[in-house]
């Protein structure tokens, strides 16, 4: 059947399909049915999408683009089929670059919004996983105060650690994994990242380490135990300090390593022969950057090391996420280019002796995490609710095209705290393969 709201005598109807098709600059690479019996793209197409219910239509037509899809997708009004839900990598990557819309003509939307009907074109509520918008967060806390910041960490970290046990497997490392080989499991790889990062610190046993960013301790836990380290791990997500500090006892390396709930900034310790941060700069926001950086390098002994691990764009121009990112994701995360890190450590007194892309390891460190996620379906969404498991599956699909697309990076780079003399410690030539 087709949609009659809003039909006057004499007036063609228009089904979803069709508008659909209408709208989509570069037409759909899938198979698409809506409610209304309408459909559209290639009959034989392996990937599907279908339309169930009118919200559905109206987040759609409200929020054209990926922040409607993603809403109409994550409360299950538009459902996937041809592929699973914990890794919609195949489909996203069949939509990719089908999913622009064109700016229809006066009397074409008119005819379009009486076809479809105009009660579609209030939005719905957005589904319960969504953050608030930018302007939202903006009236209620300065962009990356205290306070607003350990909210929004909260919002993406804090879901369950049980769920990160099931996505990110037995290391509880949340970011790019090293494979050192093409066969490495995603577990030898996460190692081979630590590991890596003690080596580029020159990690020797007495030796002090602050990890800001801590994550889930795996940096701490892997320094102190293969290095003879001391450390101290601080971060703002309350859930994740609670696990590190269990495994830390676990392990028995209480008398070396230290977990703190706490922001990077409140450390009032310093001395430290080296810092790593892993993950945390994605957070931080750019126009924050000499203060971060001018921070860490004030935690260093002279002689000191940081090793600065992050995703990074292709380029050093600013640009939005993208409203999926922002709302689902990482509220008030910004990305750079590595030349952008590299001139603010700089900036603050650092001398950078290296620098790394892990672009490729990262898309494979997202198939890992896919793969982990589609293999506990059930658990996963029995630990958060579908809404939030699709999320995830939608969020690292997506992530592993824009690495795998070279639109976004991941650098690591290494810098000295050097002396006014220039003596840096540093050696001759590097000292890790």
């Amino acid at each position: 059947m087709t949609i009659t709201r809003g039909h006057t005598q004499g007036e063609a109807t228009i089904t979803i399909g069709e508008a659909l098709e209408t709208l989509l600059r570069d037409g759909l690479p899938v198979r698409f049915t809506a409610y209304d019996g309408s459909t559209a793209g290639p009959p034989d197409a392996d990937i599907g999408l279908e339309l169930v219910s009118e919200r559905g239509l109206s987040y759609l037509l409200t929020a054209p683009g990926d922040l409607g899809m993603a809403r109409a997708y994550v409360s299950g009004d538009l459902r996937l089929t041809g592929a699973h839900e914990g890794d919609p990598y195949d489909a996203m990557r069949l939509l990719q670059n089908h999913l622009v819309f064109r700016r229809p003509g006066a009397a074409e939307l008119v005819r379009m919004v009486r076809g479809l009907g105009a009660s579609h074109l209030k939005p719905p509520p957005p589904p319960p996983q969504e953050h608030l918008p930018r302007w939202r967060r903006a009236v209620e806390g300065l962009r990356h105060s205290l306070s607003r910041d350990a909210e929004v960490i909260g919002h993406h970290y804090d879901v369950s650690n049980r769920f990160y046990e099931l996505v990110l497997g037995p290391s509880m490392t949340y970011t790019c994994a090293l494979y050192p080989h093409d066969g490495a499991t995603l577990e030898e790889a996460q190692a081979a990242k630590y590991d890596l990062v003690c080596r580029k610190l020159g990690l020797r046993p007495g030796m002090r380490l602050l990890d800001v960013g801590c994550g889930w301790g795996g940096m701490v836990r892997h320094a102190v135990r293969e290095y003879g380290v001391t450390a101290l791990g601080v971060t703002l997500s309350r859930e994740q300090a609670a696990w590190a500090a269990e495994a830390v006892e676990r392990e028995g390396l209480s008398g070396s390593a230290e977990i703190r709930h706490a922001d990077y900034r409140d450390v009032t310790e310093s001395g430290f022969d080296a810092v790593s941060s892993i993950g945390l700069t994605e957070h931080i926001g750019v126009a924050n950057y000499p203060a971060y950086f001018g921070f860490l390098r004030d935690r260093l002994c002279p002689g000191g090391r940081l090793l600065n691990h992050c995703i990074t764009r292709h380029d050093n121009r600013m640009r939005a996420t993208g409203a999926f990112i922002d709302r689902y994701v990482f509220p008030d995360g910004e990305l750079t280019g590595s030349g952008r890190i590299i001139t603010e450590a700089q900036d603050a007194g650092l001398e950078v002796q290296h620098a790394e892309n892990l672009r490729v390891h990262y898309a494979r460190t997202l198939a890992g995490w896919t793969a982990n996620l589609v293999e506990h379906w059930d658990e996963a969404v029995a630990e958060v609710g579908v809404g939030t498991a699709r999320v995830w599956g939608l969020y690292m699909a997506g992530s592993r095209l824009a690495f795998e697309r070279n639109e976004i990076q991941l650098h690591q780079v290494l810098a000295t705290r050097t002396a006014d003399d220039g003596t840096s410690g540093y050696p001759l030539r590097h000292d890790f393969p």
